[in-house]
């Protein structure tokens, strides 16, 4: 039986905005929520980076464009971003945290959307990803990337694990799957 629910599928393909529909639909209906979302960021037509932005509104840098061509060893980049690791950790690991506080008898959901390249330079937030999916009292509503070059432990781990259910969003679907999957997140949460 499913435990977590994951979306996957090409970038731009619309996981985000399905999150985000999943979420408002859940939100509505007051089922207990937390999590965050990325968000491109644009100036002048360009994607400039990403940010995080929490459900409860707070949001903060992921990554920017670099103009600096040279590389600094300490810093983390994924193509021509560099994450803000720091950033990063002080918005999300806090929700991660507190998703699983509380008593109530449902279940909770948090919202990780996504753990992908970026967001795996963080140790801290692979230490709580995994424990929330090892808990009992957490519904992971999350997406990943599809697979492509070299895999990312943490993913394939999300994706070989018996008790998620992964969705691939793709463009002959996507329009049609918000229903599925809400129905399939609270089959996780009975």
């Amino acid at each position: 039986m499913s435990r977590h629910v994951f979306l996957t599928g090409p970038p731009g393909i619309g996981k985000t905005t399905l999150i985000q529909k999943v979420t408002q639909a859940l939100k509505s209906s007051d089922v207990p929520i937390d999590g965050f979302y990325t968000e491109e960021v644009k100036e002048g037509g360009r994607r400039r980076g990403f940010d995080v932005v929490t459900l409860s509104g707070k949001r903060g840098p992921l990554s920017r464009v670099s103009s600096d061509s040279s590389t600094s060893r300490r810093e983390c980049r994924v193509g021509q971003y560099v994450v803000d690791v720091v950033s990063f950790e002080q918005l999300v690991l806090p929700v991660l945290r507190n998703v699983n506080q509380g008593s109530d008898a449902a279940k909770k959901i948090c919202v990780i959307d996504e753990i992908g390249k970026m967001e795996l330079f963080s140790q801290a937030f692979i230490q709580a990803v995994r424990q929330m999916l090892a808990g009992s009292g957490t519904v992971v509503l999350g997406t990943i990337p599809i697979p492509k070059g070299k895999p990312l432990d943490l993913v394939e781990e999300i994706r070989s694990r018996k008790d998620v259910e992964v969705f691939t969003v793709s463009k002959e679907n996507r329009n049609n799957i918000l229903q599925d999957m809400l129905a399939a997140v609270e089959s996780c949460r009975q």
